[in-house]
């Protein structure tokens, strides 16, 4: 990994390329830094700590602490990343936009260009539901927009401004990532999320010390358990690089062809299969919809019913734990149905001449990848579960155990400081995907270069 950055580093325009990332992501992260107008910073802090367990937590994780703090980029990817699984699914209900997307260049412009549309669109209405939450009584002393008396110009301006303010970040953010993507090395969004997550260490590290200077454990055994976490990441970054670079090799066998005087094929190949196909798009999709109960609670504190699904159903509990599991589970296999299709590389593997070695060609060979698909998404879904649902488990035997101090749905602090190391696991797995993804594309940029060196 190091040699192929110092390798990249050698090539002037590969070195260009990542300066240009370089000072696009110091661009980004002074932008998640730039307080929005009405927005009062010191009351932060109790927002983050109410919110642990909903789906704001997740976006906070996302955003590198922009969300919590509501800073000009509280919005970051998410809007783009929603817009980007919204179009895939068109693609599929509407077999006209993914033939579009197979189009070549130009039917690729035309899904960017929907692609942004939808994005400012999502960006406009999270927007709004960001703001109009923020301002709302529950979280009174946040900004200094009073809507207690009613509509009235001044809190329409206010919150216009506000609205204004996230949206132009989420596009602003949108356009960084493609400006990556145009000038630099590739995969501009995973390379903003990755930035997020790095610079949201601190967090963790925070959390960390915590645990070690709180009153609810002594020095030593905050200390061990500290060192415990310390351990256990390691362990799990080992396991992570491990387990992504792992593949399942299909063997693939080509029946010679007769062209003129010379002969083709005869040759054996394989169909690679990575156990974890889905990366982490699982978790995201599971934590999204199993936060929502918690999400929704916290916009109607006054809800008796609500309430208690606040109280009984959030990030600290048996039940979340086990729908969200469940829930990784399913979202794995859908992720995987709708990106790739057994069929169409079956005929693909037909049409080159080519079958699995003791099936036909056609539909027992499609049938045979299916099959052992389905095997591998389980086990990428056990994986997925190990390495975001261990670290949740922690979380969710402290309070079992302590009752975490919880008391009106709000939890002490160490269990907060439980919560956000839970999220280290899902971390981790984000920051090694875009790394290793990261390193391929330098290196096949060198060997391109390299290919075009010889036949200079």
């Amino acid at each position: 990994m190091f040699q192929t950055l110092k390798n990249a580093w050698k090539v002037n325009e590969l070195k260009n390329k990542l300066i240009f990332v370089f000072f696009a992501i110091i661009i980004y992260r002074l932008g998640a830094s730039i307080p929005v107008p009405y927005v009062s910073p010191n009351a932060l802090a109790s927002f983050n700590a109410s919110t642990a367990g909903s789906i704001f937590a997740y976006m906070n994780l996302l955003s590198g602490q922009a969300f919590g703090n509501a800073t000009l980029f509280a919005l970051s990817v998410s809007p783009y990343i929603t817009a980007s699984i919204v179009m895939q699914l068109l693609g599929i209900a509407f077999p006209k936009i993914q033939d579009l997307a197979n189009s070549g260049p130009e039917g690729k412009k035309k899904i960017d260009f929907w692609t942004r549309i939808v994005t400012i669109g999502l960006a406009l209405l999270t927007a709004i539901g960001y703001t109009m939450l923020i301002t709302s009584s529950s979280y009174s002393g946040m900004t200094t927009v009073d809507r207690t008396g009613g509509f009235s110009w001044t809190v329409f301006f206010q919150c216009t401004v506000m609205v204004l303010s996230y949206c132009a970040g989420a596009a602003i953010v949108m356009w960084i990532a493609q400006l990556i993507d145009q000038y630099g090395i590739g995969n501009g969004i995973s390379i903003i999320l990755f930035a997020n997550i790095v610079a949201g260490f601190k967090t963790l590290a925070s959390a960390l010390w915590g645990i070690i200077t709180g009153d609810t454990f002594d020095l030593w055994l905050g200390i061990l358990i500290a060192v415990l976490c310390v351990v256990f990441a390691a362990a799990v970054l080992v396991f992570i690089v491990w387990f992504t670079d792992s593949e399942r090799r299909i063997p693939i066998q080509y029946a010679k062809q007769t062209k003129g005087r010379r002969q083709y094929g005869g040759q054996k190949s394989n169909l690679p299969i990575k156990l974890n196909m889905s990366g982490v798009m699982p978790i995201i999709f599971s934590s999204s919809i199993v936060a929502l109960p918690a999400t929704i609670a916290g916009f109607f504190p006054k809800v008796k019913w609500l309430t208690w699904v606040s109280e009984h159903f959030n990030y600290y509990k048996w039940p979340y734990l086990v729908v969200f599991l469940v829930l990784l589970v399913a979202f794995a296999y859908f992720y995987i149905t709708i990106t790739f299709n057994p069929v169409d590389v079956a005929n693909n593997i037909r049409m080159n001449g080519g079958s699995i070695p003791g099936y036909r060609a056609g539909e027992e060979t499609s049938n045979q990848i299916k099959k052992i698909l389905n095997r591998i998404t389980l086990i990428g879904a056990i994986f997925l579960c190990v390495i975001a649902g261990v670290p949740m488990l922690i979380t969710v035997i402290y309070e079992a155990v302590t009752g975490g101090g919880l008391s009106a749905g709000t939890a002490d602090a160490n269990l907060v400081s439980f919560a956000q190391i839970a999220f280290g696991g899902s971390s981790l797995l984000i920051v090694v995907g875009v790394a290793i993804e990261t390193f391929r594309e330098l290196e096949a940029q060198l060997t391109m270069r390299n290919y075009k060196g010889f036949l200079d």
